[in-house]
């Protein structure tokens, strides 16, 4: 599963997390990367992401807010998302659940 991924992939239990910093065009095409190899691994492994659970969150001021896809599908922006019971913003202010 972390053949050639370019950005931190972190892994807990039935969760993968991607992270990377962008900002430009080619910073964003770079990052689509990932998530094109997660998904053509998951297929060649009969397996599948949840597609409905992934989101991304885009944090820290002046970020571009760029649009990633998983598949064929776009992934949605959250303002905040949880990581392992703890809430994250965007403004990366977290609270505990």
């Amino acid at each position: 599963m972390d053949s050639r991924i370019e950005c931190t992939l972190s892994k807990f239990a039935d969760n993968t997390k991607l992270c990377g910093a962008v900002n430009t065009v080619e910073g964003r095409d770079a990052i689509q990367r990932d998530p094109d190899r997660l998904e053509r691994w998951a297929c060649a492994n009969f397996m599948k992401f949840n597609k409905a659970k992934c989101k991304v969150l885009h944090v820290v001021w002046g970020n571009p807010k760029h649009s990633y896809r998983l598949g064929g599908e776009w992934i949605e922006s959250s303002p905040e998302e949880k990581d392992l019971e703890i809430l994250v913003d965007d403004k990366l202010n977290i609270t505990e659940q």
